[in-house]
């Protein structure tokens, strides 16, 4: 294997890293905010974990589309 076919795959699996990486942040900063949103103001905290729970499953969705581009061996 020479430099650029090494490279090439060391980038592909940085970039299943990066995106499980960002989606595992990004949930938690929803979790966050769903708290703290459900804390000011409690009689919403039905809609406010409906729309946490939808928000994080497309950011879930991002580490699938990621390990589906992904051409690992």
């Amino acid at each position: 294997m020479n430099l650029v076919s090494q490279l090439a795959e060391i980038t592909g699996n940085i970039h299943v890293a990066l995106a499980a990486f960002g989606a595992a942040i990004s949930i938690g900063i929803i979790g966050m905010k769903a708290a703290e949103a459900t804390g000011r103001n409690p009689g919403a905290a039905g809609a406010i974990r409906n729309i946490a729970i939808i928000l994080a499953a497309l950011v879930e969705g991002i580490v699938f589309f990621a390990l589906f581009l992904w051409n690992g061996k």
